[in-house]
């Protein structure tokens, strides 16, 4: 299932795709709750079974973190519920607003503010060694702050005081239950999802500071999106291809295969000392190919184009403008 949130800034909702129609979840609730579906769908029994459990949430999700932390079940019931509604009532039969072609709307951010944004630095070993160095033996873990976060087709912005801003093709990790001290064999309970995001920094600012978090903090530096896909539909997020192509030039091509710490490994081994909450991000880590570290270097200019593609999650594009 894909979770989106979409609208404006000022005026949010949250949405499941079906069949390249955005179902609005609360408007489908209340589609349910007046009982306008029934005499379509009563007869049907899975579909029963999910009303009452999409029903028995006492009040509607109002935001992504939200419709998250209604748990797994919930969510399962959600996918069986717009799913039917999708197939049965359809566009044409249904209220206005409750379907929308995917073309006709604007994808936000799937997760406008997150609580945390947890980055991972050199989990791929050929960035580590472009780099100049070996492998890390333990994560290395740094935070960029909720300022950076944008969405699908939003412009990255360059900072007026940084002249070498840098792109890093990243896969995220959606929590979806809260949690510590977490084992690592239980760590995908607390997975709701995954999504792309787009590591911008601003490589002067690394190298002056001599740490990573205002050059990795500059305001629209973690595109995000453009949608979630649940942790049912991604069977191994070991095995797949991520890359980056600017102004349609491929720049990063390689493998989550080749994550030196996995997603149960990095979720237990943060959770000993930090409890995940819902609509928390973990950014694993970005390939090698980034323009700091090619000859000659490559930095991100305006009028530039950067997408990233992650196998089954999609295609996240954004433009580069001046500041």
């Amino acid at each position: 299932m894909k979770l989106v949130t979409f609208g404006s800034r000022a005026q949010s909702r949250i949405g499941v795709i079906q069949k390249n129609q955005v179902v609005d979840v609360r408007r489908g609730i209340e589609f349910l709750k007046h009982g306008q579906a029934l005499r379509t769908l009563s007869r049907n029994t899975s579909f029963d079974r999910a009303m009452r459990v999409v029903l028995g949430q006492s009040t509607s999700p109002r935001d992504m973190i939200e419709l998250l932390g209604c748990g797994e079940k919930w969510l399962k019931a959600l996918s069986v519920v717009t799913s039917a509604l999708a197939r049965t009532v359809g566009p044409a039969r249904a209220p206005r607003g409750l379907f929308t072609p995917l073309t006709k709307v604007r994808l936000l951010a799937p997760i406008p503010k997150p609580g945390k944004i947890t980055c991972v630095g050199r989990n791929y070993a050929e960035h580590a060694r472009e780099h100049g160095d070996e492998p890390p033996e333990r994560p290395i873990f740094f935070l960029k702050s909720c300022n950076t976060i944008c969405g699908p087709g939003d412009p990255i912005r360059l900072p007026p005081n940084s002249s070498q801003v840098d792109y890093e093709a990243e896969f995220a990790v959606v929590i979806g239950k809260r949690g510590s001290r977490i084992p690592e064999e239980e760590a995908y309970d607390h997975v709701a999802g995954y999504m792309i995001l787009h590591d911008v920094s601003a490589r002067d600012m690394q190298e002056t500071d001599r740490q990573w978090y205002r050059g990795k903090s500059c305001d629209t530096f973690a595109p995000t999106g453009p949608w979630i896909v649940t942790r049912d539909e991604i069977k191994d997020p070991h095995n797949l291809r991520i890359s980056l192509t600017l102004n349609g030039e491929t720049m990063q091509d390689s493998n989550t295969s080749n994550l030196i710490f996995s997603v149960p490994y990095l979720i237990s081994y943060l959770s000993q000392s930090a409890t995940w909450e819902v609509g928390d991000l973990i950014s694993t880590g970005t390939p090698p190919g980034v323009g700091v570290f090619r000859k000659p270097q490559v930095f991100l200019k305006a009028g530039d184009t950067a997408s990233v593609t992650v196998e089954k999650l999609g295609t996240l594009t954004n433009p580069v403008v001046g500041p």
